[in-house]
């Protein structure tokens, strides 16, 4: 099935130093970008993490120190990459939560801002989960009936995370899905991607690490550590102390940019209160 686009769509997956998107780094990047009228332009980069990168990674990914020592820093291709990019919307496998906040920590981390408002954000894996309640080997393996041999290398899950989301259209297309409180029955996976970032966004984040979610009032709390559920503001508030031992913390650079931001507004509430 052609996907259904007005704008392009970027399949991206990365290899990393590690999973803490506060301190790890990408090693490998691969991007496949799909245009509306069906070309495909495709890109993948070797990058110099500028730290060790862990024997045990390298077992996953196959890409040592060596294979990195005279590749581009992550800034020193920042701008190519968000050229590349411009203002297409993203889709991954278990992107939402690990590939879109680490690719923004990147970018932030050289003094470049990526806008995620207006782009939408397709993760694949949660079709996946959610139709088919397992990894991208199996879904390659259910989907394209096929064998994923080269699995953990960037390009190679790029291409079979495209090829998934085809199949899932094709396997979906007029499908009713019942969420898991039995409340809504409805036809999600549809071949547009609106509908298909809405379906893969488990829950509204604010700071895409998952640290800030928005609650039923539509208000940020933590969601995380002893004030879990609370809204962020009220925390700050009444112990300011707690945005001090956040900012020096090993959060990501993006969490404190959004909490930076809600403190700002409780100390001028403050200012003006008085």
């Amino acid at each position: 099935m052609k996907f259904n686009l007005t704008r392009p769509l970027v399949f991206f997956d990365l290899e990393t130093t590690g999973l803490n998107v506060g301190k790890d780094r990408i090693v490998e990047i691969s991007l496949l970008k799909v245009m509306p009228d069906g070309e495909e332009i495709s890109r993948t980069e070797l990058i110099n993490p500028e730290i060790p990168i862990p024997e045990e990674c390298s077992a996953i990914h196959g890409i040592s120190d060596e294979d990195v020592r005279d590749k581009p820093t992550f800034a020193q291709i920042a701008d190519d990459l968000m050229a590349f990019i411009g203002d297409a919307d993203l889709a991954g496998f278990n992107s939402n939560k690990f590939d879109v906040p680490l690719l923004v920590e990147e970018f932030l981390r050289c003094g470049r801002r990526f806008d995620l408002r207006n782009r939408y954000l397709i993760d694949v894996q949660n079709i996946f989960h959610k139709m088919e309640p397992r990894n991208l080997v199996a879904a390659y393996k259910f989907y394209c009936n096929g064998d994923l041999n080269d699995a953990h290398h960037a390009s190679a899950d790029t291409k079979a995370t495209c090829e998934v989301l085809k199949a899932q259209l094709d396997r979906y297309n007029g499908v009713e899905y019942t969420d898991r409180h039995s409340k809504r029955t409805y036809v999600p996976v549809q071949n547009d991607v609106k509908a298909l970032s809405a379906f893969t966004t488990e829950r509204q984040t604010v700071d895409l690490a998952g640290h800030i979610v928005m609650d039923a009032n539509q208000r940020p709390v933590f969601n995380f550590g002893k004030h879990k559920g609370k809204p962020v503001n009220e925390v700050f508030k009444v112990e300011p102390a707690y945005y001090d031992w956040m900012m020096k913390a090993d959060f990501p650079l993006y969490t404190k940019e959004i909490i930076t931001q809600i403190y700002h507004e409780v100390s001028l509430e403050k200012k003006f209160a008085k």
